[in-house]
């Protein structure tokens, strides 16, 4: 049985380095195609919104995959375009709640078609049935 630090590493090969790379070129389209200046997780914690109404800010952390440090950021520089809301809880003053504002409504709908255009350029190298395998096979891994 050989060691594995004796066998060949091969830096092309390994899912780390792959998924940089992946994620590298979706960033580029990602920032080519979207709106208000969002990051990807200004993205993700806005359609996370969308889909739940209010949530705490701690809630949309989980939801969002963000520790609390930052999705406080997060929160803070969406609060600071005017796209979400921040109110307390009736039931604990000490929580946050957060809904997105009248305007982070009106760009929503545009959002999600950015997103789709975003996945399909994304992914356009791989057939419908590597789309769909590769889509399975990273939500096994997450």
């Amino acid at each position: 049985m050989t060691d594995l630090a004796e066998q060949t590493y091969i830096l092309d090969l390994q899912i780390g380095y792959l998924l940089r790379l992946a994620y590298q070129r979706h960033a580029t389209i990602f920032q080519k195609h979207t709106i208000e200046n969002l990051t990807p997780t200004q993205f993700s914690a806005l359609m996370r919104i969308s889909e739940h109404g209010l949530v705490s800010q701690n809630h949309l952390g989980r939801l969002s995959g963000m520790d609390v440090a930052t999705v406080k950021g997060v929160v803070d520089r969406l609060k600071a375009k005017a796209l979400v809301e921040l109110s307390s809880d009736p039931n604990d003053k000490r929580r946050t709640m957060i809904s997105l504002s009248e305007s982070g409504m009106r760009i929503i709908v545009d959002l999600k078609n950015i997103g789709h255009n975003i996945t399909k350029e994304s992914l356009s190298p791989l057939s419908q049935s590597e789309q769909a395998a590769l889509i399975k096979l990273l939500k096994k891994i997450t």
